[in-house]
């Protein structure tokens, strides 16, 4: 922290960056993570990239450095691959994941998307207009509905642990804990239509 601030009051550059920046003497291994949001412009903590299959999250990557999640679509898919052996047939992925390579990478692989179509907009609604659409649809009420969810009722709104382990661990017992209610909603459900 002291050569932190030395090395900036030394540059009289207040604006300079600073690689692996301490930004709390409580938690040295936090860094600020810029979002561009209209509210708040740097949020501090992890950051977690989910995968979501049938209702249930699935953490793909955790990490208190800023990182780009678009580039992590190749390692979901992996990763769904690994979990249920087979492979991923539709993904919804907000405009972040809907770069170049994961376009090819999906197309190669004959996965429909929900990324924006590029080029001209066609006059006539075709079948994968449909299905891109409906799976923006599902992928913006289920995936950010999920976040709020473990945010609002599973304590990851605020965490409040001292070390970076028991941060970590608090985050997989959110994520965890809301999969397992889900689970258990759903047999209560099956049961329920049974009978």
């Amino acid at each position: 922290m002291y050569r932190q601030q030395k090395a900036h009051f030394e540059n009289n550059n207040s604006r300079e960056s600073v690689k692996d920046r301490i930004v709390s003497i409580s938690k040295p291994y936090v860094r600020p993570i810029v979002r561009g949001k209209e509210v708040k412009s740097v949020e501090f903590g992890a950051k977690c990239n989910n995968i979501q299959v049938d209702g249930l999250s699935f953490i793909e990557k955790l990490s208190f450095n800023a990182f780009n999640e678009g580039t992590r679509l190749t390692h979901c898919l992996k990763m769904h691959r690994k979990l249920f052996g087979v492979d991923a047939k539709k993904v919804g992925g907000d405009a972040g994941y809907a770069g170049s390579a994961n376009r090819g990478y999906c197309k190669d692989r004959g996965i429909q998307t929900s990324f924006v179509k590029r080029g001209r907009p066609s006059l006539e609604k075709k079948e994968n207009d449909i299905i891109r659409n409906e799976l923006a649809r599902v992928r913006a009420t289920r995936m950010e509905g999920s976040f709020g969810t473990q945010k609002e009722h599973y304590g990851l709104k605020r965490i409040k642990a001292r070390t970076k382990l028991t941060e970590i661990l608090y985050i997989f017992f959110g994520i965890h804990t809301a999969n397992a209610v889900q689970l258990v909603r759903r047999e209560v459900n099956e049961i329920a239509q049974a009978a």
